[in-house]
């Protein structure tokens, strides 16, 4: 289907650095966690969850310490109507800081789940060391005891899966013009991890449940627990054991258990095909032909015909089609199953920043959600958030028709 390398546009601007002044001592730090909390060392183990953190932090952890107390009192008690999910890690809540007065997500991580003291420690390192408008802000964690809870901005329209997989009777769908600048937002928090963390970062575990929206509809990656940093110098790639969701993860590293970065672009593309179509990447309600979706996908994806009976029906046809067909080009691309020929996630970004930019039908009205039941609401006045476009400013003639040449390639 051709290549994204020859697809750039001209950038007005550089994009800004997100670690100037902080990079030596971040760089450090990473390289410690690649070179010490990646072979399983235990020294974790033996230290306070908390005194690690400042050790390997160096005095550059900016997260705020908490007490479980103090959180009680955000969450009223971890009470049932705080609850905003809850899953194999643990329950997640909203809560208020009055001093700050301030809206959270708590995470209290279950003692015996599935993200140990390893997970919280790194998750805690990472997201404190890594800031981009489309990474979570961690504001801080409490290890008192055995309890480990890590405190976000509270995102008020939830995650995308949401919005996209978990409509209820009466939700509105996702537009495509939203669904689109979803994909570029969270392919540029990718392309930070893997092209400006100094060493890159491997995400490991994108998916739509990791994808917060906030309050314009713009993405955040979240959970960091089972990010890895690497590949440190001359090595091609991790050597771990293999986590993460199944559906999601890449053929080479499900085999091998070596992690590249071009595993998240594969998982970026289960994403952004679940995107286009409105699927699980496993479905099993669905007929067996039909229940793993990049099977289902692959032959369709072969034959240009069938494009549009990949569009998420939800849609109801308000699509530009040649966008539909762009799109499900760069979804195919990344879902090569050689990981050599997929391309670059900073290829990635620069298809997606034309599709997000492409117009599209009106905008609908505003979007709000429930996070107790899970349900939209149209009529609600709070919490209705506007959805913009991250491409506020309008381009040149001349620009757009470089941008659509380039696109055109696919």
């Amino acid at each position: 289907m051709g290549c994204l390398c020859c697809f750039k546009p001209p950038k007005a601007k550089e994009e800004p650095s997100y670690e100037k002044g902080r990079e030596g001592k971040n760089t450090n730090t990473l390289v410690y966690l690649a070179k010490n909390l990646s072979i399983g060392s235990g020294t974790y183990k033996r230290r306070f969850v908390a005194e690690e953190i400042l050790r390997i932090g160096n005095g550059n952890c900016r997260a705020r310490v908490f007490t479980f107390a103090e959180l009680s009192a955000a969450t009223n008690n971890f009470r049932a109507e705080s609850l905003l999910g809850e899953g194999g890690f643990g329950r997640v809540y909203r809560g208020h800081l009055r001093e700050t007065n301030q809206d959270i997500a708590v995470k209290q991580l279950e003692r015996s789940g599935v993200q140990g003291s390893r997970e919280f420690l790194v998750e805690v390192l990472m997201l404190s060391l890594l800031h981009h408008p489309n990474l979570v802000n961690l504001i801080g964690y409490c290890a008192d005891g055995d309890q480990r809870i890590l405190v976000y901005e509270y995102m008020p329209l939830g995650s995308l899966e949401d919005h996209l997989l978990d409509l209820c009777p009466g939700q509105r769908p996702l537009d495509w013009g939203t669904r689109m600048r979803i994909a570029e937002g969270a392919a540029k928090g990718l392309e930070y991890l893997h092209d400006t963390a100094k060493p890159p970062v491997i995400y490991r575990d994108f998916k739509a449940s990791n994808i917060l929206l906030d309050r314009e509809c713009k993405p955040r990656l979240s959970d960091f627990g089972l990010a890895k940093v690497g590949p440190v110098g001359d090595k091609s790639h991790v050597s771990t054991r293999v986590m993460g969701t199944y559906g999601y993860c890449a053929p080479e590293y499900a085999l091998t258990g070596q992690l590249t970065k071009m595993s998240d672009v594969y998982s970026f593309g289960v994403v952004f095909l679940e995107i286009i179509t409105g699927r699980r990447a496993i479905d099993m309600s669905r007929h067996s032909s039909e229940q793993h979706l990049v099977q289902w996908a692959e032959p369709l994806l072969k034959d240009k015909t069938k494009f549009v009976d990949m569009a998420d029906p939800s849609l109801e046809g308000k699509y530009p089609r040649k966008g539909l067909y762009q799109a499900l080009a760069v979804a195919a691309m990344c879902l090569q199953e050689e990981a050599s020929s997929r391309p670059l996630i900073s290829d990635v970004v620069t298809a997606l920043e034309y599709l997000a930019a492409s117009p599209s039908d009106p905008p609908p009205p505003p979007l709000s959600w429930s996070p107790r039941d899970g349900k939209g609401s149209d009529g609600e006045e709070e919490g209705k958030r506007k959805l913009h476009s991250r491409h506020g400013d309008q381009e040149t003639s001349a620009s757009s028709r470089d941008r659509e040449d380039n696109m055109g390639r696919i």
